[in-house]
């Protein structure tokens, strides 16, 4: 899968095992609900301002 945005990236959560694990539980619980073995969430933070509104 690719995802291209000039706005927003991936996050970075190196060192960051809290927030990774919130997410591991997330994506449990929205596997379990929907019935999908596996759920796969990305963590995206926005970029800086491009100048471009």
């Amino acid at each position: 899968m690719e995802i291209h945005s000039d706005s927003y990236k991936v996050a970075s959560l190196a060192d960051q095992e809290d927030a990774v694990e919130v997410i591991r539980q997330a994506e449990a619980a929205i596997a379990q609900i929907t019935g999908n073995k596996a759920v796969t969430l990305i963590a995206y933070e926005k970029t800086e301002a491009t100048g471009v509104k």
